[in-house]
């Protein structure tokens, strides 16, 4: 099945073909695919050329390995356009998935210089600092590290935080949302996010940090996420 007279190298070949098989059902998410003994047979080349492919998908995020079990088919990863501004809430209901959050901690804190300069708050204002774990189908996604203005939600509360926070900002508070400021950049995780998130250190992650504005130019949040790479992707259209 592999076309050895082809410029196109043959470890791109093997890569193309199972992308092919996972993309027809025939590796479905979560499935083993065939060990690198099995795939040496079935192709006819080097081991060492079917671990390159294996390891070029794996680092793409079509796969994952598990030590000592083999490689499995990886979820598709949620794409996230860079436009408009939604929660995450918003945006798993958008795919049809299901959102969900676990609380880490909740509570009443004096914000670092610079969360305070971003909330422009003044000296001995407080904040409520949330640490979340927000889940797609059951599923880790990120981990969120939120600091809000006592000022503004001082009746905030732990059951309200089980939904989405903008909603209860626009429909509970009578607030409305403009627009906010976000920085992206790319990291190894460490190994206290790693077991909240269920992944191997090291892998790779996003670092997402964002200041959201009320319509009057109030800031009334600092969001400090980290998005697993390997389920997250941020998508953008650009115009000449």
């Amino acid at each position: 099945m592999l076309d050895k007279q082809s410029r196109i190298p043959m470890y791109v070949q093997i890569e193309e073909e199972l992308k092919s098989r996972i993309e027809r059902g025939e590796f479905p998410v979560g499935a083993a695919i065939p060990s690198e003994r099995e795939l040496t047979e079935l192709f006819k080349v080097s081991r060492m050329t079917v671990r390159q492919s294996i390891t070029n998908l794996v680092n793409d995020g079509l796969l994952y390995r598990e030590k000592g079990r083999g490689t499995f088919v990886a979820s598709p990863k949620v794409e996230q356009p860079l436009i408009g501004m939604t929660s995450f809430t918003e945006d798993m209901q958008s795919r049809g998935m299901v959102p969900g959050n676990r609380l880490i901690r909740f509570e009443k804190m004096t914000p670092s210089p610079d969360i305070a300069k971003e909330l422009q708050l003044q000296s001995g204002e407080k904040v409520f600092y949330v640490e979340r774990i927000r889940y797609a189908d059951d599923k880790p996604m990120a981990l969120e590290k939120t600091y809000l203005p006592i000022k503004l939600f001082p009746q905030l509360s732990k059951e309200a935080l089980k939904g989405s926070l903008y909603l209860l900002i626009e429909q509970e508070q009578q607030l409305m949302i403009s627009h906010a400021k976000q920085r992206m950049e790319a990291a190894l995780v460490k190994q206290e996010d790693a077991e909240l998130l269920q992944i191997h250190v090291p892998s790779a992650i996003l670092l997402i940090e964002r200041a959201s504005y009320l319509t009057n130019g109030q800031p009334f949040e600092v969001v400090r996420s980290i998005y697993r790479a390997d389920r997250y992707k941020f998508i953008t259209e650009i115009k000449r």
